[in-house]
């Protein structure tokens, strides 16, 4: 897997939790910000998980699980942006980080298949 994207999801990971914190106490919306800090965090959960895989077909289970935590995530964002919770800005920069995840993973398991794992 690409070195940069276990340390690109932890630090998205963080700037999920700081999102979380600000839509808690700014916003105070309760429900979208948790399934958001659920979702957003457990990318790098499963790539963690992932280094330590006992197969190359667990390991590809793991990172699939990132992917789909990547589009959820993602969904979430857009919901907390369309219903005014984000403004232009803050969801640009973060959406980006996301979609970058998104196509890192997505690179991975691609590349996987076509090797026949």
């Amino acid at each position: 897997m690409n070195g940069l994207v276990y340390p690109k999801s932890k630090r998205f990971s963080i700037r999920i939790v700081r999102l979380y914190s600000f839509l808690r106490e700014e916003k105070r919306e309760y429900v979208m910000s948790k399934q958001l800090l659920r979702s957003g965090t457990s990318i790098g959960a499963n790539l963690a998980e992932a280094e330590c895989a006992i197969s190359r077909a667990d390991f590809l289970s793991k990172v699939y699980i990132a992917l789909k935590e990547v589009m959820e995530t993602i969904y979430w964002l857009e919901l907390l942006h369309e219903t005014d919770y984000l403004t232009n800005d803050q969801y640009s920069s973060i959406h980006k980080d996301a979609e970058e995840l998104r196509r890192m993973l997505s690179s991975t398991t691609k590349t996987m298949r076509e090797e026949g794992y």
